[in-house]
């Protein structure tokens, strides 16, 4: 069995708001196509699945008039990686979302798995992200597009990861979402959350996810993922996934069109995980609507004086679980949180950002707004 990846990640970044008249982009990513099959198995193309899959997603997501769909393939055509990031960029996609199956030499291997892009050196992903990358090969001159890279190095995929951590918590709220819709929609494996180097993820300057919907492989799980019933379950969880981001971090009722990311770092462990102690170190309480300055967050427990926040105050801390989340202020008003955050980057906290509370529960920007 594959080992799971855990992730203990000081990293954060949501969508503060956009502006009246913004729509919510969703770039779909069919994988493969063309002349590049991807996986074949027991006469399951990965490339066919892909496309109907990604179709069917955006004829879901193209239901709610808040949502904007853009393919990078809606036919049976070969797509540069390094097009497809272009075509995501250039849309100025709020997400982007590449579709893929799975294959493993243990045909009896199964599951859903979903990819946020970075650094690993786990073997089995290392090798997922090698079977994806193998298209390239296919491109002409890729050594020189793509900076000397060599889909058959482990070195290659993890250097095109290290500076690839931007909105990387962003990337794995969505990627969480997935793997839940697929719980809730079919009986399938949930591999959960991983993280590797895919090229085709690597200059898409938006959260991207790459997901594994299951393995061709396997024979009795590659008939599911070809039929027409699989592809129907798999993009309602897709799509649902996609809806419940939206609804969380999409915010259409803030004239101000402020997108800020909050990046710090990042570590991989491949043990189980261990949660923080069951403790609130400061229990919010306020009744109503409040709105917090998130301003960071950390694996490590620090003491809510001032001194350790460049002199703000009050602080507020939250487990989250292997993390801290550490906030500033608490208004009541909207407008007076935007002061703050204002006071939070004037200090050094340029990528903090606005939450929302009622009742001392966490709901999303935009409901609180409402």
């Amino acid at each position: 069995m594959l080992k799971r990846i855990v992730f203990v990640v000081i990293a954060m970044s949501v969508f503060s708001g956009y502006s009246q008249n913004q729509k919510f982009k969703v770039v779909l990513d069919a994988g493969h196509g063309g002349k590049d099959y991807g996986a074949v198995y027991h006469g399951n193309i990965e490339k066919n699945i892909a496309l109907k899959t990604a179709l069917r997603v955006g004829a879901i997501l193209e239901k709610d008039p808040q949502v904007d769909v853009i393919y990078t393939r809606k036919t049976d055509v070969f797509i540069e990686l390094q097009q497809r990031a272009n075509i995501a960029n250039k849309s100025k996609g709020s997400i982007f979302v590449s579709m893929h199956c799975n294959a493993n030499k243990n045909q009896a291997a199964s599951g859903n798995e979903t990819y946020v892009m970075g650094i690993t050196r786990n073997a089995s992903n290392l090798e997922v992200a090698k079977n994806e990358n193998e298209v390239v090969t296919l491109e002409t001159d890729y050594k020189i597009k793509y900076d000397g890279f060599d889909p058959n190095s482990p070195e290659s995929v993890i250097g095109i990861s290290i500076l690839q951590e931007e909105h990387l918590d962003q990337s794995i709220e969505l990627a969480g979402r997935v793997q839940e819709f697929f719980t809730k929609k079919t009986d399938k494996k949930n591999r959960g959350v991983k993280q590797a180097g895919f090229l085709v993820l690597r200059q898409i300057t938006m959260p991207r996810v790459l997901i594994e919907m299951g393995f061709v492989s396997n024979k009795e799980e590659g008939e599911f993922l070809n039929s027409e019933e699989g592809q129907e379950l798999l993009a309602e969880a897709i799509a649902s996934a996609i809806l419940d981001y939206k609804n969380e971090f999409f915010n259409p009722s803030n004239n101000d069109n402020i997108k800020e990311d909050y990046k710090e770092d990042i570590i991989v462990k491949e043990t189980p995980k261990k949660e923080v102690p069951a403790k609130t170190p400061e229990k919010v309480t306020e009744k109503g609507i409040v709105f917090k300055i998130q301003i960071s967050a950390s694996t490590k427990e620090l003491d809510t004086t001032p001194s350790n926040f460049k002199g703000l105050s009050p602080i507020s801390v939250e487990p989250s679980g292997n993390l801290y989340k550490y906030f500033y202020a608490s208004e009541k008003s909207y407008d007076a949180a935007k002061q703050k955050l204002e006071i939070a980057k004037q200090k050094g906290y340029s990528t903090a950002f606005i939450v929302a509370y009622k009742d001392g529960i966490k709901i999303s920007l935009t409901d609180a707004i409402k």
